[in-house]
């Protein structure tokens, strides 16, 4: 059977049951006849105390132990729930037995090769900067904020697959190893069998590769995911996808979790729906489910995010053309010669600073853009009547800026054929997502949203490296 969870224990009436605690020291504390270990299993902030009292008697080999033992170990103590004397917690453990199941020395410690030699354990008690963390990313979901981070990942996943669950989505797994490029962008990871050093001397010959031909990683499920919103409706991709863009920035990540919701006799008024819908549920789950750990990241992380949060899921969100949100930033720029890096114009693409403003000043809360130029969009969404523009959507929230984008699909064949050619694609690469519109041809639409941008904004923490446990961006790779 299974450990009863640290979580649990606290919150039962202490009647001197016996229990059993298994976890992690965080702190020892001798004091004469007691000693006191906070152990915790990483279920909840709490530790529970374990008291020892050596007035009461312990055995030689227990007292042994509680003199060598430190932070980080691992422990197995068995005692009674009792009510505790102490302020700040309602009972601890009178402790009567300790098993150390795994150490964690405080000092280097040699062993009898230097692969069994052992270094002090890297998280003593006292604060460590982010940047050290991800040096040690296996040993990081220790601490309190990365365990918190961890935790709310855990739930917001979950609550995003009720949500669509809910809702008569069906889950799709689309593929990682893809020969097309969604968007249009070039910066894919290849997928190669071939011996680099051969291909050196020899030159590229595609059809001795594992696929018969270039593959990617993929970046994105959308193409894969329309087959299916066209055939049951209703679907939604929750899974890794991969750029290859050499950014070394707090907000890229090379490697990242994408949601992709794709529905069938839709348009684009219903995808903005569903994604102001999704987004509000999603904020109230973690409100909700997660409320020590936004207590927590509000405290010591970005104060105010929990009242942001809920302004959020309360608000109307607003509605604003890509022409005239340019409009306004375009006349706030005229008015403040330095207020952006990125001057504004027709035609470019809005930056996070231009996000940011249009969301805190202009909307004075999230606000949803529509109707972007066809040259800064990709080739499959569907075109206005202007011929100028494409039925493409941004959702933007205070903060961040972008965190859902999505559009309605071109579902005419002409006008989805003509695109590609516009763009440089060739049609018959995608005969395949063609046939969507030969075959029952429906109006369809969806978003997509990075998961870790959606942690990185409830959580406040800075970094889009700390949101997700092991990192991959340019030159990091490591674990």
């Amino acid at each position: 059977m299974l450990p009863k969870l640290i979580k649990y224990i606290l919150a039962e009436t202490p009647q001197s049951q016996e229990v059993e605690i298994s976890g992690w020291v965080k702190t020892k504390r001798d004091m004469k006849n007691l000693v006191f270990v906070e152990v915790n299993d990483g279920s909840c902030f709490a530790g529970i105390q374990c008291t020892f009292d050596r007035g009461a008697g312990l055995d030689a080999q227990t007292e042994g132990v509680l003199v060598s033992l430190t932070t980080g170990a691992s422990v197995k103590i068995n005692g009674k729930l009792v009510a505790s004397p102490a302020s700040g917690q309602a009972v601890e453990v009178a402790a009567s037995a300790l098993h150390v199941l795994g150490e964690a020395p405080a000092e280097n410690t040699s062993g009898k090769t230097p692969e069994l030699n052992v270094q002090a354990y890297p998280l003593q008690k006292k604060r460590h900067s982010f940047e050290f963390l991800r040096e040690i990313a296996h040993l990081r979901p220790r601490t309190n904020t990365f365990g918190a981070v961890a935790r709310l990942r855990s739930r917001m996943a979950f609550a995003i697959h009720r949500y669509f669950q809910e809702r008569d989505f069906h889950y799709l797994h689309t593929p990682v190893i893809t020969a097309g490029d969604c968007e249009g962008a070039g910066a894919m990871f290849q997928v190669t069998t071939l011996d680099l050093n051969a291909v050196a001397k020899n030159g590229i010959d595609y059809s001795k590769d594992f696929f018969g031909k270039k593959t990617y990683l993929t970046v994105s499920g959308q193409l894969e995911a329309e087959t299916y919103a066209t055939a049951i409706s209703r679907v939604y991709t929750f899974g890794p996808t991969f750029r290859a863009e050499n950014s070394n920035t707090v907000r890229h990540l090379a490697e990242f979790w994408m949601v992709e919701p794709e529905i069938a006799f839709a348009q684009l008024d219903d995808d903005m729906a569903l994604a102001e819908d999704f987004l509000k549920y999603i904020f109230n789950a973690a409100l909700n489910e997660c409320a020590d750990e936004l207590k927590f990241f509000d405290a010591y992380i970005e104060k105010g995010i929990i009242e942001n949060l809920r302004q959020v899921a309360n608000a109307k969100f607003a509605h604003i053309t890509y022409t005239d949100a340019v409009k306004e930033l375009e006349k706030a720029a005229a008015n403040n010669k330095g207020l952006f890096e990125f001057q504004p114009r027709w035609g470019c693409d809005l930056q996070s600073e231009h996000e940011k403003f249009l969301t805190e000043k202009v909307a004075g809360g999230p606000v949803i853009v529509t109707d972007y130029p066809k040259e800064i969009k990709a080739f499959y969404m569907k075109m206005n009547d202007d011929n100028k523009t494409v039925r493409a959507m941004d959702v933007l929230v205070p903060r961040l800026g972008e965190i859902i984008g999505g559009s309605q699909r071109e579902d005419d064949l002409e006008k989805l054929t003509c695109r590609m050619k516009e763009m440089g694609l060739k049609p018959e690469d995608y005969s395949w997502y063609l046939d969507l519109r030969r075959y029952g041809t429906v109006p369809h639409a969806g978003f997509g949203l990075g998961f870790e941008r959606l942690i990185q904004y409830v959580t406040g923490m800075a970094n889009i490296r700390d949101v997700i446990p092991y990192p991959r961006a340019v030159g990091q790779a490591e674990f």
